[in-house]
C-alpha cells in the first residue's frame, strides 16, 4: 500500500511524498509509530525506498520524499538547488508530517542531506544512517566527469528494456553487469513521444551536485549528535578508511559494511542492506 501526501517546501516547491506499508494501519496507528524520513541520492526518487519502507513499517512511520529537482516533485527551472534549499525541504517534511524525532536515513546526496539536518536541527532528529556518502570533497574532474556522462547517455532510449541494458551493462561506468542498476535507472524514466527520458533534467542535476562536490563536510559531520550508523557498499564509493574516519569524527558514530554491494547498496543486496541497519534502529528504539 502506498499514500501521496504533497508537502511544501522551501520557497513554495511542492513535494511529493510517500508512505509504503505492507497494509494498511489506522491513522492513529501510523502516526505514533517513530518516524522515518528516507532522502534519495541524486538522480533517485522515493519509490526506491519502497522495499526498505515496507519492512521498516513493521515498527517505523517510514516516509519518503521525491526531493526538489526529482521523481514527481517541482523542479523550478531557476531552482534553487542549494545544499541550504534541499535542508530546509527535508526540515519541512519533518514538522508538517509530524515525524520529529525522526530517524533520517539517505543514500548519496541524501546523506549529506540527511547529516546536514541533524547538526542543523539536532531537536528533530533522534538517529541518523548514511548510505556510500563520503565527507572529503570531490573536487572539479570529478564535476568534469559527470558532465561528459551526462552526454554519452543514449537518448531517447526506444525501449525500458534498452534503458536496463545500457546502465546495467553498456554504460561505460559499469565494471560489471549489474542488473540492481539497470532497474534503479529504469525507475527514473518517462516515456515521451519520441522515447524514454530521465524525469529530472541533467542540467539541474549538475547544478544540484556543484553546490556540495567542491566542498569536504567534515565540520558538519563533527556536529552531529545522534547516533550515527556510516554503511558502505564495499564496491561503493565510499571508501573503508574514510568511512571508519568518518565514524571516529562522529560523536556517537558506528560503522557497517554490505559484501557484493556498489554505490546503491539497499538496490544491489537489500537483504545484506536490511542485516546491516536493522540491529542500529532496533537500538535507537531501545530506551
Amino acid at each position: 500500500m502506498v499514500r501521496r501526501i504533497d508537502v511544501t517546501g522551501t520557497g513554495g516547491v511542492r513535494l511529493a511524498a510517500w508512505e509504503f506499508a505492507e497494509q494498511p494501519k489506522a491513522r492513529a496507528e501510523t502516526e505514533g509509530a517513530p518516524g522515518v524520513l528516507l532522502l534519495h541520492g541524486l538522480m533517485g526518487r522515493a519509490s526506491h525506498w519502497a522495499s526498505t519502507a515496507r519492512w521498516l513499517a513493521e515498527k517505523h512511520r517510514p516516509v519518503a520524499i521525491d526531493q526538489r529537482g526529482h521523481g514527481r516533485s517541482d523542479k523550478p527551472a531557476d531552482g534553487p538547488y542549494t545544499r541550504e534549499a534541499y535542508v530546509a525541504d527535508a526540515e519541512a517534511a519533518v514538522e508538517q508530517l509530524g515525524l520529529a524525532p525522526v530517524t533520517l536515513i539517505g543514500h548519496s546526496m541524501g546523506a549529506l542531506t540527511a547529516w546536514q539536518l541533524a547538526a542543523k536541527r539536532p531537536d528533530l532528529v533522534r538517529a541518523l544512517v548514511i548510505c556510500d556518502m563520503r565527507a572529503s570533497a570531490l573536487g572539479a574532474a570529478s564535476q568534469r566527469e559527470w558532465e561528459d556522462w551526462f552526454k554519452s547517455w543514449p537518448v531517447p532510449f526506444a525501449t525500458l528494456a534498452d534503458v536496463r541494458k545500457w546502465f546495467g551493462e553498456d554504460d561505460p561506468w559499469v565494471e560489471r553487469p549489474s542488473p540492481a542498476r539497470g532497474e534503479f535507472f529504469a525507475e527514473v524514466m518517462a516515456e515521451r513521444a519520441d522515447g524514454w527520458r530521465p524525469v529530472f533534467s541533467c542540467r539541474q542535476m549538475l547544478t544540484s551536485r556543484e553546490t556540495w562536490v567542491y566542498d569536504a563536510h567534515w565540520e558538519e559531520l563533527a556536529q552531529v549528535d545522534c547516533p550515527t550508523l556510516v554503511v558502505r557498499g564495499l564496491d561503493g564509493e565510499l571508501g573503508r578508511a574514510e568511512s571508519q574516519e568518518m565514524v571516529r569524527v562522529l560523536p556517537r558514530g558506528q560503522y557497517a559494511e554490505v559484501a557484493d554491494a556498489g554505490h546503491l547498496v539497499h538496490y544491489d543486496q537489500p537483504d545484506g542492506w536490511r542485516n546491516a541497519i536493522e540491529p542500529f534502529l532496533d537500538g535507537v528504539l531501545t530506551p
